[in-house]
């Protein structure tokens, strides 16, 4: 099991592409740790304004009746993309991982594959 720290480090170093991470409580919107941006990409605001995605996201769920549950969210910029991975299990109630990917460096299939073995290995 990982704390926070190092499973945003291990996020950054293993998945190629990565240029930031963040673990985030969208209930509150604050960012528990991030890892990476830079001076032009703010990722504690990146994360916060991630939280209404999540929210929106949720409540259009519950307004459709559907029951299933929420695994990642994916956004695609001309040149990043951003993933959203909902936190399950023990303790991650409310908690996603964001991670921020060069379009141009990431491979988008082994990085939900490897955001979704760091979530498993994530103790919260």
């Amino acid at each position: 099991m990982a704390n926070t720290e190092t499973a945003l480090k291990e996020t950054l170093a293993s998945i190629e592409g990565s240029t930031g991470a963040a673990l985030v409580d969208y209930t509150t919107g604050m960012a528990l740790g991030t890892i990476g941006g830079s001076k032009s990409f703010d990722l504690t605001v990146a994360a916060a304004g991630n939280t209404d995605v999540v929210r929106a996201k949720i409540r259009t769920m519950e307004h459709l009746g559907l029951k299933g549950e929420i695994e990642d969210i994916l956004i695609t910029l001309s040149e990043q993309y951003h993933l959203i991975r909902l936190i399950k299990g023990r303790g991650g109630n409310g908690l996603f991982l964001y991670l921020v990917l060069d379009a141009k460096r990431a491979n988008l299939a082994m990085a939900r594959h490897q955001l979704k073995k760091i979530e498993g290995d994530l103790e919260v």
